[in-house]
């Protein structure tokens, strides 16, 4: 029976392999500290945060989530341990909330490695504190004891830290928040959920997992709002401008419950994993629905995986306590009987083994069923270049409610390709990286070949942003100061798809940061006076995408400012970066640039495994959009989009 703790109660720990698991309204970071029996932290070599995510016996996620685990095994933590502090705290310099009571109250769940809930705490009555002892697992008399604590600090990780006694306790916490803001930069953003308490599959070996996943979709248990945004009318930026005549919120967006799917035309049998169905997912649409579906089975696959990973280390970590038991005990060290144990250890071992890769090929099974019926039915916007979709192509009239910019897979199974959609209009801008400091493909390619990849890669993301906008309100300007990239820009130059030609030399790089910088100024007065009628009738309202190639050559001290200024405040008023760089060629700037490169969202021409869900954080392979060997999609999609924005869309 699960136990529900308020402050200052404690509850016995039946078992020393644990999980907490934890929920909250808004992504918060996790630490831990180690002390020894007189409750003192020795130093920072005993935290356990994102920068330093392992210490024996402990491990935290190392990115900040709304639902992230901690993984305890008090059995393994040092001898001079006798006490586990449980810490959240909020990311700084996020768009999140800056304190706990301006988001729903953090909730703790210490579990068993098969999920079965042991104890629960909520975190109520924090207003002001942006960092919080949620629990404490604690060592009395030889057992292991969890309390619940909940005590918040206004002063955030600084002052907690400095209450457990650390040295240089601010400069600490700022350490920790900056390996945050890294990983921050590498992660995909969940939508969030509507409706409270539910996360999809539990994740536990003992779970159906992808077929949990499946059923819920199914029965209207993921309901859909932008990432990182609130599903409220009017949330997104240009929503408080007066008349109307500027406003980037999607205008798909709705408040009311969406319809759950229509039930499948032939029940699934009692006992069977569910027949999967293109679009079995709640929103209002087929698009949403879609969307939806397909970011369930993101997911569903995180968090299968997560579970065969918790079995398998949890074998291993069973057959070494195992093997030292026969190798510590004197009777068994010579004859048959220390065989004997090593081999039960071993046969256990495997059978553990066998168990969780038999639950995970299941899993694997039904979500690789559930993706070949629902890549066909993708519209052009979350579809591959290679779909038949784009043979029956037409410029849409409405903005679609996300695009695809690639796929994701975990090693496990690297043919289960997740399509990799994000919510329009785009939050953030996108750094496609051209440098070799990546991957092994990307240590593999050449300085030149690499660089081509990455503006081809450019081109495909501007050419699908481009189509899938009706005509004339997406514009795409390019920045080349050398010329480099004459030759994969000509699709977009030759087909009149661009306004105007790339822009070159120091003075061109000027004259276009100049103008945006100018539209997005002139555009945030507009809506912060609530006068968006009265912007210049010759200023084009329409989404503006910047693409940048070769960065820094061509830059200044002044551009790289205006640039750094639209990264920060462009995506709100409808301008977006596309950069195209290697972060070492802008070495030079040392750490002033760090804000730029973390506001932007990396992506890679190569496979790259860099990227992290927001759920168990797992580092997933990343894989760019590509057009077929000797295809002409994307200039046929890119010559009607030319012809529609010449005759307006007749």
């Amino acid at each position: 029976m699960t136990a529900e703790l308020v402050r200052g109660q404690n509850h016995a720990l039946p078992h020393t392999r644990l999980e907490i698991r934890v929920t909250a309204g808004a992504p918060v970071l996790a630490c831990a500290t180690l002390a020894d029996d007189q409750g003192a932290v020795a130093g920072p070599e005993w935290v356990v945060h994102p920068g330093s995510p392992r210490l024996p016996g402990i491990e935290v996620s190392r990115q900040a989530a709304a639902a992230l685990r901690f993984h305890v095994d008090l059995g393994a933590l040092p001898g001079q341990v006798h006490l586990v502090h449980v810490l959240l705290a909020l990311p700084e310099g996020t768009a999140g909330p800056g304190r706990f009571g301006a988001t729903a109250a953090p909730f703790a769940a210490v579990t068993a490695t098969d999920g079965t809930e042991i104890a629960t705490f909520t975190l109520t009555g924090l207003d002001t504190e942006s960092a919080v002892v949620a629990l404490e697992l604690y060592r009395r008399q030889g057992a292991w004891k969890v309390r619940a604590v909940g005590q918040g600090y206004a002063g955030g990780l600084a002052a907690l830290f400095a209450d457990q006694g650390l040295p240089e306790a601010a400069g600490f916490a700022a350490g920790v928040q900056e390996a945050v803001a890294r990983h921050l930069a590498g992660a995909v953003q969940a939508p969030l959920t509507g409706t409270t308490g539910t996360t999809g599959p539990t994740g536990t070996t003992g779970a159906t997992g992808a077929q949990d996943g499946a059923r819920a979709r199914s029965e209207g248990r993921r309901p859909a709002a932008a990432p990182g945004e609130s599903a409220a009318p009017g949330a997104g930026a240009g929503a408080g401008g007066a008349g109307g005549a500027v406003n980037y919120t999607h205008p798909g967006r709705r408040t009311a419950a969406p319809p759950t799917p229509p039930p499948a035309a032939s029940p699934t049998p009692p006992g069977e994993p569910p027949r999967p169905v293109a679009g079995d997912a709640t929103g209002w649409s087929m698009d949403e629905r879609l969307y939806n579906q397909v970011w369930g089975m993101f997911e569903d696959l995180a968090r299968t995986v997560a579970a065969y990973r918790s079995a398998m280390d949890f074998a291993e970590s069973r057959l070494d306590q195992e093997l030292d038991r026969a190798l510590s005990d004197p009777r068994q060290r010579i004859g048959g009987a220390g065989d004997a144990a090593r081999a039960e250890a071993r046969a256990r071992h495997d059978r553990l083994a066998a168990q969780a890769r038999e639950v995970l090929d299941r899993d694997l099974a039904q979500l690789a069923a559930e993706s070949e019926v629902v890549e066909p039915a993708l519209p052009p916007a979350y579809a591959r270049w290679d779909s038949p979709v784009w043979h029956a192509y037409r410029v849409p009239m409405e903005i679609p409610m996300a695009l695809r910019l690639g796929d994701v897979h975990l090693p496990e199974r690297p043919d289960l390709r997740i399509p990799m959609l994000v919510r329009l209009p785009l939050e953030r801008g996108l750094w496609i990286d051209s440098g070799r400091s990546g991957s092994d493909a990307a240590l593999m390619t050449d300085d030149a070949q690499l660089r081509a990849a990455a503006v081809d890669t450019a081109v495909t993301l501007a050419a699908r942003l481009l189509a899938v906008y009706p005509p004339g309100e997406f514009t795409v300007q390019v920045i080349d100061p050398a010329g480099s990239a004459a030759v994969p820009l000509a699709p977009l130059a030759m087909s009149g798809a661009l306004d105007r030609p790339p822009a070159a030399g120091a003075a061109g790089v000027s004259d276009v940061l100049a103008r945006l910088t100018q539209r997005v100024d002139l555009v945030q007065m507009a809506l912060r006076g609530g006068a968006a009628e009265s912007l210049p009738p010759d200023l084009d309202t329409a989404e503006q995408l910047l693409i940048v190639n070769d960065f820094p050559h061509g830059f200044d001290d002044r551009a790289v400012t205006q640039l750094r200024y639209l990264a920060d405040e462009g995506p709100a008023v409808g301008v977006h970066l596309l950069m195209v760089a290697n972060r070492e060629d802008a070495s030079a700037y040392g750490p002033v640039l760090d804000p730029l490169w973390r506001s932007l969202l990396r992506i890679s021409p190569v496979p790259d495994d860099h990227l992290a869900d927001p759920w168990v954080g797992h580092a997933w392979t990343y894989e760019p959009p590509v057009v077929p060997p000797g295809s002409q999609v994307l200039r046929q999609v890119l010559d009607r989009v030319a012809e529609s924005r010449r005759t307006g869309g007749r």
